[in-house]
């Protein structure tokens, strides 16, 4: 993130908080929230869209009733590491819908992915069909998660 963005102040951030927390709400509903008038808040919200820090606004859907309740970590180490390799790697990964996040990793592995499917059978599939397959994918430890105690929905939360 760059440096050169100016800092935020108490009502930035209490904006944010708010959009994070509902997204959704009216410039009215916002400004009553954070104690401005609507004008204000308008160029505010603006403003930070401008600078990137508002990236977007979009649904969050339920994966457990959209069915993919199962999820797996997926710790891969590539056979490859130079810059095309990677690049290769990452074009390809991207276009996995099941891949709900990849970081590449610095430690005893490249990359960590979490992984989003139906069922085990489901993963099984993915993983055999899809992920081995990716470019220059040498050896993966899989880590099957039980229950979800905090997961991030799309969003970050605001300092």
């Amino acid at each position: 993130m760059p440096n050169d963005l100016p800092e935020l102040d108490r009502y930035d951030r209490k904006i944010l908080a708010e959009l994070v927390d509902e997204g959704r709400l009216s410039m009215a509903e916002l400004a009553r929230r954070v104690g401005l008038t609507k004008t204000p808040v308008q160029a505010r919200v603006k403003r930070l869209e401008e600078l990137g820090v508002i990236t977007g606004y979009r649904g969050v859907l339920s994966p457990i009733r959209m069915g993919l309740a199962h999820v797996a970590f997926v710790e891969l180490r590539l056979s490859d590491t130079r810059e095309a390799a990677l690049k290769a790697f990452n074009r390809a990964v991207r276009a996995l819908p099941e891949v709900e996040e990849c970081h590449m990793i610095a430690g005893g592995f490249d990359y960590l992915l979490k992984v989003r499917t139906r069922d085990i059978a489901d993963y099984r599939r993915v993983m055999g069909e899809k992920i081995s397959a990716l470019p220059h994918v040498a050896a993966t430890s899989t880590y099957v998660a039980m229950e979800a105690v905090v997961e991030a929905v799309g969003a970050i939360s605001v300092p």
